[in-house]
């Protein structure tokens, strides 16, 4: 049996089709050095049997080989490989949850440090397990790379064990690591909950004048139940007064409390409640925000964000497609003190 027999691959359970994996597998091989020029592949019926794979999968996959100017038959005698010098240009596909000034911030460092060295396709798919899934099923076969912000509003673990289930080697997550997707991938992500843990130690002066620490988190949030974990370590830790408020609809707000807010349309609501109640923000209301936009610098003289570095996230995820390496990275938090708090 030829030495490089043991690349080829064939993965039952990955959506990309069986020939696709194939190529991939022979292509990875010329690659690595493993399959030479002028070297005789397997019979068509010899690697159907040895994969366990259908006659035609394999015959497919050879003569799209044989298409890319890399492979050629003679009859009697099959296939061999007459090139192994081939370019793949990059193409990748952008997968996020929903459309933010944050994820702006990620896209826009991710695109400007991949310059013109790729195609990137960029889509939204609204946290919608349904979609996201009938993405990656129509197009993942036509990317080099996959970089995925996982977020679902529904059934969430389906969608991680889905992703569980993608090629690896295309796989790059942001934002988050998920438990349930294993095996080697890239991923460029925060750490919940120790990044509000030590963001909220390094808050405790200005949080001092303020009796009680509320978090704002929906039970429909698709943030991670970490930033609970966190933050409940510290208020039990440094004995602050806490609570968690899935809504500010039936919430009292008063002088001495201080808000960590994780949504949008909750910040502007708190704002104007704190307004009409005629207390000022900053002095008799904390608020604190939790991603760090352009406009939170603007807004009341500047609100108070606890963040991890987006751009830096863009940056990194864009440098694993290039190097095409499987690296976890941790990245940093950061806090911008300003006049809310």
């Amino acid at each position: 049996m030829k030495n490089y027999l043991s690349r080829f691959n064939i993965d039952e359970y990955s959506i990309t089709p069986k020939y696709v994996q194939l190529i991939n597998s022979i292509l990875q091989g010329m690659q690595s050095g493993q399959i030479k020029k002028g070297a005789t592949l397997p019979s068509i019926n010899e690697l159907s049997l040895i994969l366990d794979t259908p006659r035609n999968t394999v015959e497919r996959a050879y003569k799209e080989l044989k298409k890319m100017g890399l492979a050629q038959s003679i009859a009697g005698k099959g296939y061999f490989i007459i090139c192994t010098e081939f370019y793949q240009p990059l193409k990748v596909i952008l997968l996020f949850n929903k459309l933010s000034m944050h994820k702006k911030i990620i896209f826009d460092a991710f695109s400007a440090r991949m310059g013109d060295g790729a195609a990137i396709d960029f889509y939204i798919y609204n946290n919608d397990f349904n979609l996201f899934k009938r993405l990656i099923d129509e197009k993942l076969d036509l990317y080099t790379k996959c970089v995925i912000i996982p977020h679902f509003a529904e059934n969430k673990e389906i969608g991680y064990k889905f992703i569980d289930k993608l090629p690896k080697n295309k796989l790059i997550l942001l934002d988050k690591l998920v438990d349930n997707v294993k095996g080697v991938f890239g991923a460029v992500y925060e750490n919940f909950e120790s990044d509000i843990f030590s963001a909220l130690e390094q808050l405790r002066a200005p949080l001092s004048k303020y009796n009680m620490l509320k978090i704002i988190y929906s039970k429909k949030s698709y943030h991670s139940k970490k930033i609970l974990i966190g933050f409940k370590r510290f208020c039990e830790q440094y004995a602050y007064q806490h609570h968690i408020i899935d809504c500010l609809e039936n919430e009292k707000i008063e002088s001495g409390f201080a808000y960590i807010n994780l949504m949008e349309d909750d910040l502007v609501e708190l704002i104007q409640r704190i307004i009409e109640k005629g207390l000022k923000v900053g002095r008799d209301v904390g608020v604190i925000y939790y991603n760090e936009t352009p406009l939170k610098k603007i807004i009341l003289d500047g609100i108070t964000t606890i963040s991890t570095d987006f751009k830096m996230m863009g940056e990194k995820a864009a440098e694993m497609v290039i190097n095409n390496t499987t690296e976890h990275i941790e990245v940093p938090f950061m806090i911008n003190l300003r006049n809310s708090l």
